[in-house]
């Protein structure tokens, strides 16, 4: 792990101001508070400690942030931040939180996304907001194959409606949080092709994203620039 580090982080040293370092080892499973991965099964929590130590020995100018997903669960929220606030009492170099946002036309809500923003910015850390896209399915978690109602995948005005009103009012969430918010990166451009296309749903088309099929914006753009 430390020579794969070094040789990442050392080529682009000094070029990249920022480095995602670990990603998702917290488990969403409420009893559970590690995901037991390889890494996990082999080392224990200590190498999520030793990926950041080494990042930072590898780029010490370098913001290093630790990524998840889901974190608008109460419980995986509370679970992520309490081992960024132990690692960091330890001394390990955790300077950033990444909050990945593959959300959907009903979730979150605004009250839950101000409760997450919230709890996230006691940290006193710079936030993140990654992989950002907005589902215009109701949200679910785990992948399954069509079934009869998921043959209609037209980006119905009802669809875009309801997209249009998600993407103006996390916009203006964010903007609250401005000084804890210092990036938001989009999982992709357009909605000529998106992970969403596949998952859940496999085979289902999404429309995601500010901008349409032709790279054209949508009226979502607008309510995200326009305030």
């Amino acid at each position: 792990m430390k020579d794969h580090i070094f040789a990442v982080a050392g080529r682009y040293k000094g070029k990249v101001y920022a480095w995602d370092v670990v990603n998702e080892v917290i488990s969403d499973k409420p009893d559970e508070v590690y995901r037991p991965s390889l890494f996990y099964q082999i080392a224990g929590e200590e190498f999520i400690e030793k990926a950041f130590q080494f990042a930072h020995e590898a780029d010490p100018k370098a913001l290093l942030f630790y990524n998840d997903y889901n974190e608008i669960s109460d419980i995986k929220r509370a679970k992520i931040i309490k081992m960024v606030k132990e690692m960091r009492e330890k001394g390990v170099p955790i300077q950033g939180i990444g909050l990945q946002a593959h959300w959907a036309v009903n979730e979150p809500t605004k009250e839950k996304l101000e409760q997450t923003l919230a709890d996230f910015s006691t940290l006193n850390l710079p936030i993140h907001i990654t992989e950002l896209d907005i589902s215009v399915y109701p949200k679910e978690h785990n992948s399954r194959d069509r079934k009869a109602e998921d043959y209609d995948t037209q980006f119905t005005p009802e669809k875009k409606k309801k997209q249009e009103e998600v993407y103006q009012y996390i916009f203006e969430i964010f903007r609250k949080y401005k000084k804890n918010i210092t990036a938001i990166t989009f999982w992709n451009i357009s909605d000529r092709r998106s992970w969403l296309d596949n998952f859940p749903v496999r085979n289902r088309k999404d429309y995601p994203l500010l901008f349409d099929k032709d790279l054209k914006n949508k009226e979502a753009f607008w309510r995200v620039v326009k305030f």
